[in-house]
């Protein structure tokens, strides 16, 4: 089982590579892949260092699934170049999600659309993957009308740049307060400046723009909640409305949901139907202030949801809150679920 990593590098390549090991799936050779600047520097997977090589050196070892996570760009021209020589492609970039041929997978909802013959497989924006996972029992049960989502997002779903900024921010906000104090020496230098990954300072701020603004109004990000749900859940009569924004956490993105039902529910029953659910659990006891947040959502794989309780303003509508860590199920592990579940039922060829 020959097993490339595209973007290998990276905050979610290296988290690929974590999972890919956690969950034992069987790589008999690793193909770590990044671009020419990273070529010939080393990876570490289950204790060896594995020497990353150009996209063309990958091609040539016959890799049998690669996991992409280099970007819309890289994967619109590489991926095709994977999927001729019978490489399964599994990726984590916007290109192919809307694609009409392409399946947008997240193994709990809607595994049941691959098939062998599928080279190319998107693995779904990091966002609508969490709710989703939440949504798709409910949807069975009583119906979706309307979804109104508002994301609270870690840096770490801009990448290394991003988490860069805010610890720069943050060393220099704290050391500021030592100064004031006396503690810190005046002379020091501190500054925050540096490379931006957002146009405002991120630390001590919340930011009401994830990805570009398009022309009506939304952002990229929140269309691709809007899209990616539709076509995961595989019903177009779902409306989606979404705000999404960026705040100074590490460890996973939050989201406040209002679902709007066809059919009305009982909250007993919606908590008995999400502690079924796969890869979902319920935290949800006000009295002992259990709720999820991106601190206890770090660095796992579940998703977490909590705060369940009627919407008092109209009938057949419910609220919660949901978190997940962002780099594990909302890009490395999805993508080892779908190339666990192509393994498991004898698709990769």
């Amino acid at each position: 089982m020959r097993v490339a990593v595209v973007g290998a590098t990276g905050l979610v390549g290296s988290k690929i590579l974590q999972v890919l090991a956690e969950r034992d799936f069987p790589v008999s050779e690793l193909i770590p892949v990044a671009s020419e600047k990273s070529v010939g520097k080393k990876v570490h997977f289950k204790g060896k260092a594995h020497e990353v090589v150009n996209w063309q050196q990958a091609l040539e070892r016959k890799p049998r699934v690669a996991i992409f996570s280099a970007g819309g760009a890289t994967s619109k021209e590489l991926a095709p170049r994977f999927a001729e020589v019978g490489c399964t492609v599994i990726d984590n970039s916007s290109a192919w999600r809307m694609e009409p041929h392409i399946p947008l997978v997240v193994p709990e909802v809607n595994a049941h659309v691959l098939k062998p013959t599928d080279k190319i497989i998107a693995n779904p924006n990091c966002s609508t993957i969490q709710m989703v996972v939440v949504l798709k029992p409910l949807h069975d049960r009583y119906r979706i009308k309307r979804v109104v989502v508002s994301t609270y997002q870690s840096v770490t779903g801009t990448g290394k740049k991003a988490v860069d900024q805010l610890m720069r921010e943050r060393r220099a906000a704290v050391g500021k307060m030592l100064q004031d104090e006396k503690i810190l020496p005046a002379e020091i230098t501190l500054s925050a400046e540096g490379e931006m990954a957002y146009a405002y300072p991120i630390d001590l701020n919340a930011i009401p723009h994830i990805d570009v603004f398009l022309e009506n109004g939304y952002t990229k990000e929140e269309m691709k909640m809007v899209n990616e749900t539709k076509k995961i859940m595989g019903d177009e009569n779902i409306r989606v409305t979404a705000t999404t924004v960026r705040i100074p956490t590490i460890g996973g993105h939050s989201e406040s949901v209002n679902v709007e039902f066809e059919n009305d529910f009982d909250l007993d029953e919606v908590r008995a139907l999400l502690a079924r659910a796969p890869g979902v659990i319920v935290a949800d006891d006000v009295k002992s202030l259990t709720y999820p947040m991106p601190l206890y959502a770090h660095d796992k794989d579940e998703t977490f949801v909590g705060r369940l309780r009627r919407d008092e303003s109209q009938p057949r509508t419910l609220n919660c809150w949901i978190v997940s860590d962002n780099l594990r199920k909302g890009a490395a592990t999805n993508a080892v679920q779908i190339a666990e579940y192509l393994l498991k039922n004898g698709m990769l060829s």
